[in-house]
């Protein structure tokens, strides 16, 4: 099989090249690059080597992905024909996603991928900002950065951040957890005669100058703990040490039973945020519920039985098997459709439980109202209310206190199941009607 022969161009210039792979560059018949905007090519095509750029196709897209797997298609056609060589920025296996897609493609394409090394832009940068890497260190693609993969604590070098648009981006991306004046460095041509090391706030990434292809930014560590409040896993080691043996003596003393009471009460104050609408509220109190689960959690972990990684598991599971219709194949259009395709999974996941998985701690008329909508008759409804009641006149004034009781219980069911027909939270309609009695 023909071979497709891959080389790094290192992060400086060509006298930091290591003279095996400076002779192959010399030497070879054919030289493809990713891009001719480098240093080492420059100083090459100075003493007569010549290669073929790909830097046109960057033109024709506006996705880089694109751009990678249309390099890959065309060098991996090539490489069917005839032996190549194909050069790329620092080390093939650093930052470069067209090696990746050559790596995953090549068998198929009956090319054998054969990767000769090169340096790579870490090393040079690492002695410029004197960051030990051992700290913790990401190393992320700016094109496709994600705030909830970031590492705050950690060293983080972002690559690719190739214009003011990706770096806008970035920008973006990172003032949704730092402050707009966090400190960051631009860094362009690490390791070369062109270094450049720039320190800006947050807010003025994207008025850099000079972004091209060999820049990177780089985001210190951060120390002070209050810019790390909306950090989950802070969160978590906040709980943990109220729960630990210097902790707080309540939450360690705290139950899954002693702290059933607080999770309700809590859950009733959402309740009321929601309905004044007042969205400063309602954040205070989801937290507030948030933290009544990272408790359980904690004391679970504590037992030994289960952590908030478990209780994140099984939701995250539950949830792509409950929407097929976004997760796989399926696919549905309205929310009724939906909401009958969570029922019917719902009772394969629950058998023939039915009403009996219904917790009896939970209020009764929210109990009624999850058992009637697992239950409930769906003709007849207004009829059956109309016969309660008069069941209820037929024994007034009675002694029987116990058949009373029955008939009131047997009359509110009744309610509940003609607020479910016509779509009526009975929570809700007797929380609005005590209001207005309250008024």
């Amino acid at each position: 099989m023909p071979t497709l022969s891959i080389l790094g161009l290192g992060a400086g210039e060509l006298s930091q090249l290591p003279l095996g792979l400076y002779r192959t560059l010399k030497q070879a018949d054919i030289l493809f690059v990713r891009t001719a905007d480098h240093p080492v090519l420059i100083e090459l095509a100075a003493e007569g080597v010549q290669y073929v750029s790909f830097d046109e196709i960057y033109e024709r897209h506006e996705q880089f992905e694109d751009v990678y797997k249309e390099i890959a298609s065309q060098l991996l056609q090539e490489a069917q024909q005839r032996d190549i060589l194909y050069a790329v920025p620092g080390h093939p296996f650093v930052a470069e996603r067209t090696v990746q897609l050559l790596h995953e493609q090549a068998a198929h394409a009956q090319v054998t991928l054969k990767v000769l090394g090169g340096a790579s832009f870490l090393d040079a940068m690492y002695s410029a900002l004197a960051v030990d890497p051992i700290d913790g260190c990401q190393i992320v693609d700016g094109t496709a950065l994600k705030q909830d993969e970031l590492q705050l604590t950690q060293h983080i070098i972002i690559v690719q951040v190739y214009d003011t648009l990706i770096a806008s981006d970035v920008k973006l991306t990172l003032m949704a957890r730092l402050p707009d004046d966090y400190e960051v460095v631009i860094t362009t041509a690490v390791g070369t005669t062109d270094e450049s090391l720039t320190r800006v706030p947050l807010y003025a990434l994207d008025r850099h100058a000079t972004l091209n292809n060999l820049t990177a930014v780089y985001v210190p560590p951060v120390k002070e703990e209050v810019l790390l409040y909306q950090d989950f896993a802070y969160l978590r080691r906040v709980i943990a040490t109220l729960r630990g043996p210097n902790g707080c003596p309540w939450d360690r003393k705290q139950t899954h039973m002693s702290l059933k009471k607080y999770l309700l009460e809590e859950a009733y104050e959402v309740f009321a945020a929601i309905d004044e609408e007042d969205d400063e509220h309602l954040v205070e109190e989801l937290g507030d519920v948030l933290l009544q689960v990272l408790l359980h959690a904690q004391i679970g972990e504590d037992e030994g039985y289960f952590s908030v990684d478990d209780v994140i598991g099984t939701l995250t599971e539950k949830m792509i098997r409950r929407h097929p219709h976004v997760f796989a194949e399926n696919t549905l259009e309205t929310a009724d459709e939906v909401a009958a395709q969570w029922e019917e999974i719902k009772k394969t996941e629950q058998g023939t439980k039915a009403a009996k998985t219904v917790p009896k701690s939970l209020p009764a008329l929210m109990r009624a109202e999850e058992i009637v909508k697992r239950t409930a008759v769906q003709t007849g409804v207004w009829a059956q209310l109309t016969e309660q009641l008069a069941v209820l006149h037929d024994i007034k004034g009675t002694s029987d206190s116990r058949m009373l009781e029955k008939s009131l219980g047997e009359m509110f069911i009744a309610v509940v199941q003609v607020a479910r027909h016509e779509n009526i939270s009975p929570e809700m309609a007797l929380q609005n009607a005590l209001d207005a009695l309250i008024d």
